[in-house]
C-alpha cells in the first residue's frame, strides 16, 4: 500500500496534503504524561523499546497525523559515544564531562561501534513497523553534526554558544575532527534505523542559526549533505528531510542529494517556494504558538495552502508542539490542513 507521506515527499501527487507535528510525541499529550510517569524519567523512556513505541504511536491515534516519529532524543547519539547524559529538571540535558581538546575527541567511541549500541532505538523502530497502518509512514531521526557537537562541547543547553563558537574560530581543526567523528556514527546510525523499518529520515540541525553564514556551509551544512548523499547513494528508495532552523537568510546557497527542505516558522513560506520549491518539497511552516487559538491556525493553514497549492508540500509547524497547547487545538489543525488542501480526483 502506498504511504501518502512518503509520496509528497517524492513530490508525487495525493489526495491531499499531509500533515505532521515536530514534537507530535509529547507533552501536551494527556497519555504520553503518563507513560513518561510509569518510565520515571526522560532517559528510561527512550531506553524502553514497548514505552518508547507506545508514545510514536499515540499521535497517530490520537491526533491523525499521517507520519509517525520515532520517539527518540538527538542527544542518544553523543551519549552511546561515550558521554555521561542526563537530564536535569529545570536545565535540560547536561553532559557531565563536556568536550575540552582533541584527547576528548580522540576518546569517543566511534563509527559502528556507537552506532550499535543503539539498540533500543531500532527495537522501538521494529515494534511500532509491527502496529503501524500500513498507509501511515515511520520517520526515523538525527541530530545534525553541528547541533550535536555544540551540545558536546557546551555540556547543555546555551544562547551564548560562546565555547563552541570560541572553539571554531580558535581550533577549527578540533572543530572538524569532531564533525567528522559524529558525522560518521550518524551515517550508520540512519542505516540502522532505515534497516529496521523507518520509511523517512529527518536531520535536524536546531542550532543553525548560531553560526554565521560561511561558518555554518563549512561547520554545519557541508556534514549534513554528506551524510544525505551517503543515505541517497545506499538507500535511493529513502526520503531525506534535511530542518536546519533559522537560516532563511541563507536558502540561495542551499543545495544537496535530499528530497525535503523543512521550513522554520521565521522564514517566509513564499519566499522558501521562490527560492527552493523548484528542486525540493517544503515542510511546514505554522509558528507553533498559533496552535493556542483555532482562528489563528485556521488564518495560517489557509495562507499556506494558498501559497503552496501550485507547489509540492508538507503541512507542519515551523518547530516543535509546546506542551501546554491544547489537545483539541492540535487535532484542529490535523483535520484542517487534510481539509483545505483536498484534490478533486
Amino acid at each position: 500500500m502506498s504511504k501518502i507521506f512518503v509520496d509528497a515527499c517524492f513530490g508525487k501527487e495525493t489526495p491531499y496534503t499531509p500533515v505532521w507535528m515536530m514534537r507530535q510525541a509529547g507533552r501536551y499529550l494527556p497519555e504520553y504524561m503518563e507513560v513518561r510517569a510509569k518510565a520515571g524519567n526522560f532517559l528510561n523512556l527512550c531506553h524502553n523499546p514497548q514505552m518508547a513505541a507506545e508514545v510514536t504511536l499515540q499521535p497517530v491515534d490520537i491526533v491523525g497525523v499521517d507520519a509517525a516519529i520515532m520517539f527518540s532524543d538527538i542527544l542518544v547519539v553523543p551519549n552511546e559515544m561515550g558521554m555521561e547524559l542526563d537530564f536535569v529538571k529545570g536545565e535540560g540535558p547536561v553532559f557531565a564531562k563536556p568536550i575540552k581538546s582533541i584527547e576528548d575527541v580522540d576518546a569517543l567511541i566511534g563509527g559502528e561501534e556507537a552506532a550499535d549500541k543503539l539498540t533500543y532505538v531500532y527495537e522501538t523502530i521494529k515494534i511500532v513497523r509491527e502496529k503501524l497502518a500500513d498507509d501511515k509512514a515511520l520517520i526515523g531521526f538525527t541530530g545534525a553534526p553541528w547541533t550535536l557537537a555544540t551540545y558536546m562541547i557546551e555540556g547543555q543547553g546555551t544562547k551564548t554558544y560562546s565555547l563552541v563558537k570560541k572553539l571554531i574560530y580558535t581550533e577549527p581543526e578540533l572543530m572538524h575532527r569532531l564533525l567528522e567523528k559524529v558525522t560518521e556514527v550518524v551515517k550508520y546510525y540512519l542505516e540502522k534505523q532505515i534497516e529496521a523499518g523507518v520509511d523517512v529520515v529527518q536531520i535536524f540541525d536546531s542550532w543553525a542559526s548560531a553560526l554565521e553564514k560561511p561558518k555554518y556551509m563549512e561547520f554545519s551544512w557541508k556534514y549534513m549533505k554528506d551524510i544525505a548523499s551517503h543515505i541517497k547513494a545506499k538507500y535511493p528508495h529513502i526520503p531525506i528531510i534535511m530542518f536546519p532552523k533559522g537560516i532563511g537568510a541563507y536558502l540561495d546557497d542551499i543545495d544537496g542529494d535530499f528530497d525535503v527542505f523543512g521550513v522554520d516558522w521565521g522564514t517566509p513560506m513564499a519566499m522558501a517556494k521562490e527560492k527552493l520549491g523548484d528542486r525540493y518539497v517544503l515542510q511546514g511552516n505554522m509558528e507553533p504558538c498559533r496552535l493556542y487559538s483555532k482562528e489563528a491556525t485556521k488564518e495560517c493553514v489557509e495562507a499556506l495552502a494558498k501559497i503552496m497549492k501550485d507547489g509540492r508540500h508538507i503541512f507542519n509547524l515551523g518547530h516543535g508542539i509546546l506542551p501546554d497547547v491544547p489537545v483539541e487545538n492540535a487535532k484542529y489543525f490535523v483535520s484542517l490542513c487534510k481539509e483545505v488542501s483536498k484534490r478533486d480526483k
